[in-house]
């Protein structure tokens, strides 16, 4: 199986900012990790992030008969982004939305996803190991 990692808007700063919401590792380390643990299970994987909600769109919408399943942490978009939820909307590929930190512990602003009722499921809470559910749930 092969699976697509899309981060959003921010989450390129993992590591740097927030480090108590967020922990201290870089996204890109997080990437390494994840890399090995899919090819450790048989699967490949690949990794996108944009703080730009159309390049977001755009790699959603490119999946459709190139990925098994994507894994989304949409960073802020979650909250407001009707384009990124139309995109899950009109692909086949299914999605696992993931946060690093419980939003519902969170401001309330980020209590509310709009992009949960057109993804597979929601992981959130786990920090970095939120990747690491969401990925295996898709072999499980």
């Amino acid at each position: 199986m092969k699976f697509l990692v899309l981060n959003g808007v921010n989450l390129g700063r993992t590591g740097m900012r927030e480090k108590g919401v967020y922990g201290t590792d870089t996204l890109e380390s997080i990437n390494r990790e994840l890399a090995a643990f899919v090819k450790a299970n048989g699967h490949e994987v690949d990794f996108f992030q944009s703080n730009i909600e159309g390049e977001l769109c755009s790699a959603i919408g490119n999946a459709e008969g190139v990925y098994d399943g994507i894994v989304l942490n949409a960073g802020a978009f979650t909250h407001y982004s009707y384009a990124i939820r139309d995109a899950i909307a009109g692909v086949k590929v299914p999605v696992v939305e993931v946060h690093m930190s419980n939003v519902h512990a969170r401001e309330e602003f980020r209590h509310k996803s709009v992009l949960t009722e057109v993804c597979r499921g929601e992981i959130l809470g786990f920090g970095k190991y939120s990747y690491y559910l969401a990925l295996e749930s898709f072999w499980l």
